[in-house]
């Protein structure tokens, strides 16, 4: 016994391009209302300059050779600074706060961190959390991790727990592993402030 195949015009086909056409045609979804949240990361990289102090997290390491920069070279606070502006959509901090201008010359790398939470804040945003990694061949920064996330969770206004930094070493590879300055990559959560 043969069984007969449906035509292509049949009952079945018609329903089945009705009901394509229905969904094809319906709205599409409606923009979700309010505040969601924002992902950012931003990535920093420094050479050593001798002569001077290494700050790391608004906390100076002492003993170490510095970074090379216009401000503090706080390579890692200006990781997490470009972070916050990718979630917010803004431009890096490089743009914001330019080196050639003489007036960011020698400025503490938290002073532009203070500026950029103030940005998030004007536009409703908390940090939801805060992850850091730095990678370094040398000095050892385990001693100086608690108060680097004291420092940097005072000034974004959230809780140390909402802070991670996890020193990392180059194991001899690249710029870093071969001891000639720090890279710091940072991933922020941010979300709609209370």
């Amino acid at each position: 016994m043969t069984r007969r195949r449906p035509r292509a015009g049949g009952r079945a086909g018609t329903r089945r391009v009705a009901s394509s056409a229905r969904r094809a045609s319906a709205k599409p979804p409606r923009p979700t209302k309010g505040l969601v949240p924002r992902v950012g990361l931003g990535i920093d990289r420094h050479p050593f300059a001798p002569g001077r102090r290494l700050v790391l997290g608004g906390v100076v390491i002492p003993g170490a050779n510095g970074l090379q920069g216009h401000s503090d070279a706080d390579v890692l606070t200006h990781a997490i600074c470009d972070a916050i502006l990718g979630a917010l959509g803004l431009p890096d901090l490089g743009i914001r706060f330019p080196a050639s201008a003489p007036r960011w010359r020698g400025r503490r790398s938290l002073f532009f961190l203070r500026d950029i939470v103030k940005a998030m804040r004007s536009r409703r945003y908390a940090i939801g959390n805060l992850d850091v990694v730095v990678l370094a061949e040398q000095p050892r920064l385990r001693p100086h991790l608690a108060p680097m996330r004291a420092v940097l969770a005072r000034v974004i206004g959230c809780d140390p727990a909402q802070v991670s930094i996890k020193p990392k070493r180059g194991e001899g590879l690249g710029f870093v592993g071969r001891g000639e300055g720090i890279e710091v990559h940072a991933a922020v959560l941010l979300l709609a402030s209370p």
